[in-house]
């Protein structure tokens, strides 16, 4: 008899079939983690491969830059001579102005109005006879007062643009005036350059060398020259590069094994030839430069004595150690071709001149005959002891200048000592796009040149109609100065930068002192004498300047504005703390006074007279518990400092944070003093919720 199943084995069975089927995704699944966990090992493999290749490749062509860098180096070197007789010659015609000025540019202004038309006053409106008659005369009427109108407009636009051509007309004959003064000036010195004027010869000749364009750029330009009139000859010691002009490495291989750059060194004896090469190229092309700018034929021959500005290896003392010399006379030179010639033969077998034969070891040779062998005034831009730029001679000072100016590659000449309308150096820069025409002024102060001067350039920078001013002075600039030339085409250069300035360019000079590291006088320092040098008789003594700080704010938040002297983050000492119970430091230098409206609070600073061991001036703001007890910063707002100059001429506004609410005290700024002496504001914002005790506390007082 059969028997009927209940089921069980057939749910068992799919039971395990459902086991069966779920190990079998879960191995499907394994399996396809494990193909992607391979394919992403390769893919980061090869990843990882390509990224060393590519590193390897970067690596390689840096090496191969650089190697060829120092190909390009060396070619230039070799190529120095030849190079530099493909570039103009120095002119000094360059520096002439030619007699145009811009063109008379009305504008809108030169734009007759238009007159209103009758048929634009259509009348509007009217169903009866009556009406249409009031529309047209009310038309009539907007019309004829219109008319009137525009009439009146035409002819204040008459009026105004007769006014602005009559100032044209004037600025255009001052502006062709001072042209023709300035070209009258290069006149005279071209007619002293063609009479054999020693100071000029020497003057121009050095302009020569300092603007040659065919000097590369980072190879030294000191000289010291004198001229024979008699003999018609300019005797010059002009500086050469010292052996490292040479690369010491050859070429740069990438070693991926130890991933650095390997150099391979330069043999010594190709190094050895090669500088001994670059030496003679540059006293041919010394002569060169000298020569192509004789357009008045003043030189017949020209005494040469190259040396390199190093240490002497018997005394370790600083010196000029001669490696060249050589007397070449026009004729002779004439007949060279110098871009077909070997510098080394033709230095030593045509012009019979002298070479070290181990420069690199700075073989020291006899120099022919020196500048000071000729009697005359010799003008020296190196060598010798620094000179006290307080002390020099005025006009020597700003022929210094000049010469400052054409050791960077400007062509620059002093100006006559009457009616040079402020200018005391004019310059050309011939770099294209950002150079141009450049007026120089000259102030040998002790004290801080006053914002009048900066004002006084800008304005002469208008007149001339030049690219950029440049103040140079042998002391600093207040902040006024700094905040005056902000955005406009000046260029202030303090007494520390003149000194790097020549330094960096083969030129000495110091600010008092014994030695070339001499810093400018610092504000407290005491001066060897009172009297102020002055550029010329006639000129006023720079009087120390002093800035009013005006502050105001909106709201009616009653506030105590405070100044602390500090170095650093730390006041000097209470005293050095100005507040409403001490209204001025011990010296006066820094004083709290009645605020002038717009003005809510004042202070006046003389930074120039602050401490020498002061770097900051800060300014803060607190409430005032007395009279608010309750108050915050919340209302503080839409605050500024206001910067004006010694005669009350605003020069700034100096924007400040806003106050924030819970905060009683605030930072509004600092004043500190740059590396030169100069001073610059840096905005302040930290804010204390404790006040003014709170945040002095911050700069190291101590509250009871």
């Amino acid at each position: 008899m059969s028997r009927r199943s209940n089921g069980l084995v057939g749910i068992w069975a799919e039971a395990q079939r459902q086991q069966q089927r779920r190990a079998e995704a879960q191995a499907r699944f394994q399996r396809e983690q494990e193909r992607r966990e391979r394919s992403y090992q390769r893919e980061l493999a090869r990843s990882y491969r390509e990224q060393r290749a590519a590193y390897r490749q970067q690596r390689d062509a840096d090496a191969r830059r650089r190697t060829e860098e120092l190909d390009a180096r060396v070619a230039a070197l070799q190529g120095l001579l030849a190079e530099g007789c493909r570039a103009p010659a120095f002119r000094a015609g360059v520096l002439t102005r030619a007699e145009t000025v811009e063109a008379f540019a009305p504008g809108r202004l030169a734009e007759p109005l238009r007159m209103p038309e009758p048929h634009q006053y259509q009348a509007q409106g009217g169903w009866t006879a009556g009406r249409r008659a009031q529309a047209q005369a009310e038309a009539r009427a907007r019309f004829e007062r219109d008319w009137h109108a525009a009439q009146a407009a035409e002819s204040r636009r008459q009026q105004q643009l007769a006014e602005y051509r009559q100032q044209y007309g004037q600025w255009a004959l001052a502006q062709l005036a001072e042209i023709r003064r300035h070209n009258a000036g290069i006149a005279e010195m071209t007619e002293a350059l063609r009479r054999g004027d020693a100071d000029t010869v020497v003057e121009y000749f050095s302009a020569a060398l300092y603007a040659s364009t065919g000097w590369p750029e980072d190879l030294p330009r000191q000289v010291t020259a004198a001229y024979d009139a008699g003999a018609r000859q300019l005797v010059l010691n002009w500086e050469l590069p010292r052996f490292d002009v040479v690369p010491e490495a050859k070429s740069v291989r990438y070693m991926p094994t130890a991933d650095r750059d390997k150099e391979t060194a330069r043999p010594v004896t190709q190094r050895r030839a090669l500088y001994r090469d670059v030496l003679a190229q540059c006293v041919l092309l010394a002569l060169h430069d000298l020569f192509a700018a004789d357009e008045s034929g003043v030189l017949e021959s020209v005494a040469l004595n190259g040396f390199v500005d190093d240490h002497e290896p018997a005394t370790g003392r600083r010196a000029q150690i001669f490696l060249a010399t050589v007397m070449a006379s026009r004729s002779s030179f004439d007949r060279l071709h110098l871009e077909q010639v070997s510098a080394l033969d033709c230095l030593v077998d045509e012009l019979r001149g002298q070479l070290s034969p181990r420069p690199d070891q700075l073989g020291a040779i006899r120099p022919g005959r020196v500048p000071e062998d000729v009697g005359n005034d010799v003008v020296t831009h190196g060598g010798g002891e620094e000179p006290d730029l307080y002390t020099m001679d005025p006009l020597a000072f700003e022929s210094l200048v000049a010469d400052l100016f054409r050791a960077m590659g400007m062509q620059a000449v002093t100006t006559q000592r009457s009616n040079d309308g402020g200018v005391d150096v004019d310059a050309l820069d011939p770099t294209p796009i950002r150079g141009g025409t450049i007026v120089v002024q000259v102030k040998r102060y002790r004290n801080t040149v006053p914002p009048t001067a900066v004002r006084d350039l800008y304005g002469t920078v208008q007149d001339a109609g030049a690219n950029k001013g440049v103040l140079v002075t042998t002391s600093r600039f207040g902040p006024g100065s700094h905040t005056f030339a902000n955005g406009k085409p000046l260029e202030l250069v303090s007494g520390t930068d003149l000194v790097d300035l020549l330094h960096r360019h083969g030129l000495r000079g110091r600010l008092g002192g014994g030695g070339r590291a001499a810093a400018a006088p610092r504000a407290g320092d005491a001066l060897p004498d009172t009297a102020e040098p002055q550029d010329e008789p006639g000129d006023g003594a720079a009087l120390p300047e002093h800035n009013m700080l005006g502050m105001y704010w909106s709201g009616g938040v009653a506030l105590d504005v405070c100044a602390l002297v500090c170095h650093g983050n730390q006041v000097l000492d209470e005293d050095h703390f100005v507040f409403f119970n001490n209204h001025q430091t011990p010296d006066g230098v820094v004083r709290a006074l009645p605020a002038v409206p717009p003005d809510k609070a004042a202070l006046q600073v003389i930074f120039d007279a602050l401490p020498r061991r002061a770097d900051r001036l800060v300014i803060v703001a607190a409430v005032d518990p007395v009279a608010n007890p309750a108050a915050d910063l919340s209302g503080f707002t839409k605050a500024g400092i206001r910067l004006l100059d010694t005669e009350g001429t605003e020069l700034d506004r100096l924007e400040v944070s806003d106050g924030r609410p819970a905060e009683t005290a605030l930072v509004l700024g600092s004043f500190r003093r740059r590396a030169s002496g100069d001073w610059e504001f840096v905005a302040g914002g930290k804010g204390y919720g404790g006040g003014l005790e709170e945040l002095v506390q911050d700069y190291g007082i101590e509250v009871a």
